[in-house]
C-alpha cells in the first residue's frame, strides 16, 4: 500500500494501510458512513483519515463517526457503552438515514440474530431477512446428508489471531492438509454467534451493550483474568471443534496481537496441551 505509507508509516500494520490504500483508490465511495471504534490504534488512524482528508470519500452523504469502547467489564462500562451506542450509532442512523432504532425495532433484531445463532450457518453480515429462508432449508438438507467415507485431510485446526479478511489465508493452509473447523479473529462467528438475551427490565439497547462486553475476547483488555480467560476461550473452542491444533497468526507491526500470539504460543501448549504454530503475517 505505497500511497497509504505516505499518509501513515511503514510501521503501522499493513491491514490498516491496506484499507486507506482502498479508500485512496476510491474503493469506498460507495459507503455512506464509517461507524469507528477507538480500539485498534491503526484502524484508528485510518477512520481519522477517513474524517479529516477532505473529499476522500467521493460521496457527499459520507459521515464518520467514532465510538468509545470500553476496556473493562463493569456496570459503569455497560451504562457508558450504551450510551455511546445510543449518541454515535443509533441516533446518527436515524438521523442521517430515518432508520428506525426504537426499543422494539432493535428487539425484533435481537429475535432474528438469535435465530441466525440457533442455525450456526453463516456470517454476521448477511441480512438476516435476506438468508434466513435459505438456512433454514439448508439447516434441512442437513439432516439427510452423509459424511464422506475417507476424511480428504490430515489434521484439524482451530485458526486465530487479529484482522483476516483474506479467505485465501484458508485456502492456502488447507491446500496444505489442514482443515480448518473454526476461526476466531477480531471480528466474526467466534465470539459473535452467541446468543443476545434480554433481562428482565432491561432496554435492548443495554442488552446489546452488555452482551458485548461480556462476550468480548478482544486483547486491548490487559488485565490478567481477561488474558487467561481469552487463552481458555481458545482452549474450549479447540475441543468443542475436535481440533487437533491451533494456528495463531498476528499482522505485522500489530501491537495487541503481538504480544497475544507471543502469549498463547507459551500458555496454549504448557496448560491445555494444545499444539500451536504461530505465524506473522
Amino acid at each position: 500500500p505505497d500511497m497509504a505509507t505516505y499518509y501513515m508509516s511503514s510501521r503501522v500494520c499493513h491491514y490498516a494501510r491496506s484499507l486507506l490504500e482502498r479508500a485512496l483508490e476510491g474503493g469506498y465511495n460507495f459507503i455512506d458512513a464509517q461507524l469507528g471504534t477507538e480500539t485498534c490504534a491503526g484502524t484508528c488512524r485510518f477512520q481519522e483519515h477517513l474524517a479529516e482528508l477532505p473529499d476522500l470519500i467521493q460521496n457527499e452523504k459520507f459521515f464518520v463517526t467514532f465510538t468509545d469502547v470500553p476496556f473493562k467489564k463493569n456496570e459503569n462500562s455497560i451504562e457508558h457503552f450504551a450510551a455511546t451506542l445510543q449518541k454515535h450509532v443509533l441516533d446518527e442512523l436515524h438521523e442521517h438515514f430515518g432508520i428506525d432504532t426504537s426499543d422494539e425495532a432493535l428487539r425484533a433484531t435481537i429475535e432474528a440474530h438469535n435465530e441466525i445463532c440457533d442455525i450456526n450457518l453463516v456470517s454476521m453480515v448477511c441480512p438476516k431477512y435476506l438468508i434466513l429462508p435459505y438456512l433454514r432449508e439448508t439447516l434441512e438438507d442437513l439432516k439427510t446428508r452423509e459424511a464422506d467415507a475417507k476424511p480428504n485431510y490430515r489434521v484439524k485446526v482451530v485458526l486465530a489471531g487479529s484482522e483476516n479478511d483474506d479467505p485465501d489465508f484458508t485456502k492456502l493452509i488447507e491446500s496444505c492438509g489442514a482443515l480448518v473447523v473454526a476461526d476466531r479473529y477480531c471480528y466474526g462467528s467466534l465470539p459473535g454467534r452467541e446468543k443476545i438475551e434480554i433481562r428482565k427490565g432491561e432496554t435492548a439497547l443495554r442488552a446489546v451493550a452488555r452482551h458485548y462486553l461480556e462476550t468480548s475476547v478482544c486483547p486491548r483488555s490487559m488485565e490478567q483474568s481477561a488474558m487467561r480467560q481469552r487463552k481458555k476461550y481458545i482452549a474450549d473452542v479447540a475441543k468443542e471443534y475436535k481440533a487437533d491444533g491451533v494456528i495463531v497468526e498476528s499482522n505485522k507491526f500489530c501491537e495487541y496481537w503481538s504480544y497475544e500470539r507471543v502469549a498463547d504460543t507459551i500458555i496454549l501448549p504448557r496448560d491445555f496441551g494444545l499444539p500451536v504454530c504461530s505465524i506473522e503475517k
